[in-house]
């Protein structure tokens, strides 16, 4: 069945505005080409050469639209469906899938789980290879997408089908083998949950995974999320401050060993195991360029360093007293409490209040400050002293919207807690700028 590539757009004064495409366009093919999807889109438009790009209008007449020298990236265009295919469902029913985890009556997109190769060299997603034949990896190979973000878990076939839950989860290591000898560079992620995936097993992981550098450049270790909604599922428990000892001597163990053979680190661990071992972050060379940033390795570690210097070269004159608000999660609380200590040092008439907002929600084991929820922020926030504004970082937000995860927007947190709220982005420099702006 024939794929509709419908326009939805068209960026205004681009190159696709003068040439004849029309929002409501059927795209069907390109230089004589069937186009599948977004790689397809991308790949055959020839950026130095001439480009034929036939269209279907909405009164179903053809239109050949001719370019030269045009990139797809410059051409201007959107389609309706964001890949120009069908979203590829995950087919694991992971022990430790938080989406599993959620109550229902949320939004239908907060249930959908993807797990799409495309997703992974588009958006950085990760994903798990299990329902990518080899064909599609022949494709991937073809276009050449790199990097490949997969979802390792554990490279034993028995145990990554049994936590996977997917009799077809085992064939990783032949599946990665193909991208290796293709020179696809992969990174990886491993869900770590007590008692099945850790101690040994992790170790058999990285040594297997060791075989893949440098092509495989990085991994990163993260605790399994556990929510309070975990009725009938899998029986997982969460890590203790020991554990996180133990985990972090274990990767510092593999980290020295491959800065000795190879001169980098190649495995870390996400920030919550520092915090929650009460150890000291890493400094920002151990990071090796922060490939694994998405996963919460290293990004405690760039907001402390960004925040620093912001506030070394800040020379603002603050000349009346005045006061403001933080709000975050648990996990990031005492660093910022840290950070705004070293701000009120320098700037004195500026008293920073940091709140640290539990998970009623979820559950408090669910610790970080994107995962907070507008009534939680409205419940506790109440009775507590705000100031002139309320910040909150902007990964509390749906992207580009100003909506929570329980959909409660911005302006109805501002209401009910009778103070602005100013959405600040997650980064040391916005940071201290938002402090050191007066609210208008």
């Amino acid at each position: 069945m024939r794929k509709e590539h419908i326009i939805c757009k068209i960026e205004e004064g681009s190159p696709a505005a003068s040439l004849g495409f029309a929002v409501g366009d059927e795209l069907l093919s390109i230089n004589g080409k069937e186009v599948k999807d977004i790689f397809d889109y991308h790949f055959l438009v020839e950026d130095d050469g001439e480009n034929t790009m036939e269209l279907q209008k909405e009164d179903g007449s053809r239109q050949t639209v001719r370019f030269r020298g045009i990139s797809s990236q410059a051409l201007g265009l959107h389609f309706a469906n964001g890949l120009m295919d069908e979203y590829r469902h995950c087919r694991n029913n992971c022990i430790f899938c938080f989406i599993d985890q959620m109550p229902p009556g949320m939004r239908k997109t907060l249930y959908f789980k993807d797990d799409d190769a495309r997703l992974s060299f588009l958006n950085g997603n990760y994903i798990t290879l299990t329902n990518m034949s080899y064909g599609d990896i022949d494709r991937v190979i073809y276009y050449k997408l790199a990097p490949m973000n997969i979802s390792v878990h554990t490279t034993d076939p028995d145990l990554r089908c049994q936590m996977l839950r997917n009799r077809f989860a085992g064939d990783l290591l032949d599946k990665m083998q193909k991208f290796y000898d293709a020179n696809i560079t992969m990174n990886g992620q491993i869900v770590l949950c007590r008692g099945i995936n850790d101690g040994p097993q992790l170790d058999r992981t990285i040594r297997d995974l060791e075989a893949f550098f440098p092509v495989f450049q990085s991994l990163s270790v993260v605790p399994v999320g556990l929510t309070k909604y975990r009725e009938g599922l899998y029986p997982l428990t969460p890590f203790t401050k020991e554990d996180a000892c133990k985990l972090l001597a274990q990767i510092e163990g593999w980290q020295q060993r491959f800065l000795e053979r190879y001169g980098r680190r190649f495995v870390h661990a996400s920030d919550e195991w520092y915090l929650l071992a009460e150890q000291e972050l890493p400094e920002d060379a151990a990071y090796e360029g922060y490939l694994q940033l998405e996963n919460g390795v290293g990004m405690l570690r760039t907001l402390i360093d960004s925040f620093e210097a912001a506030l070394a070269r800040s020379r603002k004159s603050v000349w009346k007293k005045r006061s403001l608000s933080i709000a975050t999660g648990m996990l990031a609380a005492p660093v910022l409490e840290e950070l705004c200590r070293k701000f009120s040092e320098k700037y004195p008439k500026i008293q920073v209040h940091v709140h640290a907002v539990k998970n009623e929600f979820f559950g408090e084991l669910i610790t970080v400050a994107g995962l907070l929820t507008g009534r939680d922020l409205a419940a506790q926030l109440k009775e507590k002293e705000l100031g002139e504004k309320l910040l909150l970082t902007d990964a509390m937000l749906r992207d580009g919207e100003d909506v929570f995860l329980d959909d409660m927007t911005v302006s109805s947190l501002e209401k009910a807690l009778q103070v602005p709220v100013e959405i600040v982005k997650s980064s040391g420099d916005a940071l201290v700028e938002a402090l050191l702006t007066k609210q208008k």
